[in-house]
């Protein structure tokens, strides 16, 4: 149950992994999160999505792949080697932009944007400032994060962050969450009203 068939995987997504070990970049997400990310996306039909953390773009791969035409995906990172992986593959789909600028400081100046779709796969709108994040959600909207469980690739300062944030994440109110102990530890979290 936990691995995802090779044909399911997006077309980009093998040379966007060859990049990514070339560069040493470790904190990309798997493919369990990516399948579903694709499901999440392709359940928000015409939806406005937003990626905090595109790294080198495979997650944005997955999420592309269940997008419908008429979906937009928005992702923001401050890495420019990384995120250029993310521009070579995937920046002729005009669905997706990509913004390189520190996600904290764009999630303050666009508190007035909504998004169907939020996965924060960075510090900005997840450990820090995890509100900001959740605000630009629109009811019914998803903000799934993921690295919940122990890793030997998390950074210095990350597992304390991890239950402080879920029991935050759990006390507010006007969301449904739900913990899944599956691939790297994920979190949905639904915005009721």
């Amino acid at each position: 149950m936990d691995k995802v068939p090779d044909n399911l995987f997006p077309p980009a997504l093998a040379a966007i992994q060859a990049e990514t070990v070339a560069l040493g970049f470790n904190m990309a997400s798997e493919p369990q999160t990516g399948a579903l990310l694709r499901a999440l996306a392709a359940s928000k039909p015409a939806g406005t999505l937003l990626e905090l953390g595109t790294g080198t773009g495979l997650s944005a791969a997955w999420l592309l792949e269940g997008m419908d035409a008429k979906s937009t995906l928005l992702s923001v990172d401050t890495d420019p080697a990384a995120q250029a992986i993310a521009q070579r593959h995937l920046g002729h789909d005009g669905r997706l932009t990509l913004v390189c600028e520190d996600g904290a400081h764009w999630l303050r100046v666009n508190q007035a944007a909504r998004f169907d779709l939020i996965f924060a796969d960075a510090w900005p709108g997840k450990f820090d400032e995890p509100e900001m994040a959740l605000n630009l959600l629109k009811p019914g909207g998803i903000y799934f994060i993921d690295d919940l469980l122990p890793q030997a690739n998390w950074p210095e300062g990350h597992a304390p962050k991890v239950p402080r944030l879920l029991e935050w994440l759990e006390a507010q109110p006007g969301y449904q969450t739900v913990r899944l102990a599956w691939a790297s530890g994920l979190m949905l979290v639904v915005r009721t009203g």
